[in-house]
């Protein structure tokens, strides 16, 4: 199964638990691509449009791609009031639009589903010449390294998913092959910036969010159980309170 089915499974708990993105990273890519009323712009991977309102507001032509039948159709609903709006329920590789007829391009931590080669050269084909990429991913990091609620935690992913890459807050190395990834594929104009969010959330919360995550939903499900299990027993010992740190990753280039 295509892990990217995953998030169609369970359209409403993604809805409710899978994190929005801050005003600031909106106006500063609306700044940059100056994308407004009679301008076109793509959004690669909608799921339940997370990234989706602010782009529709600026009154540009918006066409949103999602994989995901019951996602796509989750938001044609939530989105129905504007008449600018267009869900197309297929993977970016077989979309089709021609060339050099977008402004804006952007992906809301979706577009590492894609292979490189061929989202980057797609998006190059579509964009207008001065047209504008927009990537940004958000990354969920657990607490800190002197928190003991944390360290329990990483134990026990330890235990249980030892296979798993751990998450750096603060990832240089990926910024950096990031940044030269897109000027590798004729992208120029790099801008690069970071957001910082906190989420509070309590042991039931955090399962749920969990369960929206891809390698959460392939573990086997007898594993998972325990798992769990564990995780919320951690939080409650630590009076059923959890932070997660966001980490919002912005690259802005143009064609």
């Amino acid at each position: 199964m295509d892990k990217r089915l995953t998030f169609n499974e369970d359209v409403k708990n993604y809805e409710k638990w899978r994190p929005t993105y801050c005003d600031k990273l909106f106006k500063d890519i609306i700044e940059y691509s100056q994308i407004e009323q009679g301008k076109k712009a793509i959004e690669i991977g909608m799921g339940t449009g997370q990234a989706t309102r602010s782009f529709l507001e600026t009154g540009c032509e918006l066409t949103a791609i999602e994989l995901g039948k019951d996602l796509a159709e989750y938001s044609k609903l939530k989105f129905l009031e504007y008449k600018n709006f267009t869900v197309c329920n297929t993977a970016f590789e077989e979309f089709e639009c021609p060339d050099d007829s977008i402004d804006l391009i952007y992906s809301a931590t979706a577009f590492h589903w894609i292979p490189e080669e061929t989202g980057y050269s797609k998006v190059s084909k579509l964009l207008k010449t001065d047209g504008t990429l927009a990537l940004f991913w958000n990354r969920p990091f657990v607490s800190r390294e002197n928190d003991e609620l944390h360290q329990n935690i990483q134990s026990i992913y330890q235990k249980y998913r030892p296979s798993s890459t751990k998450i750096v807050e603060h990832d240089t190395e990926r910024y950096n092959y990031r940044k030269k990834t897109i000027q590798a594929y004729g992208f120029r104009e790099i801008v690069f910036k970071l957001y910082h969010l906190t989420r509070r959330f309590t042991s039931t919360d955090y399962i749920a969010l969990l369960n929206t995550y891809s390698d959460h939903r392939t573990m086997p499900s007898s594993t998972r159980v325990l798992f769990e299990n564990e995780i919320r027993e951690a939080i409650l010992r630590f009076g059923d309170v959890l932070y997660v740190y966001d980490t919002i990753d912005l690259y802005l280039a143009r064609k």
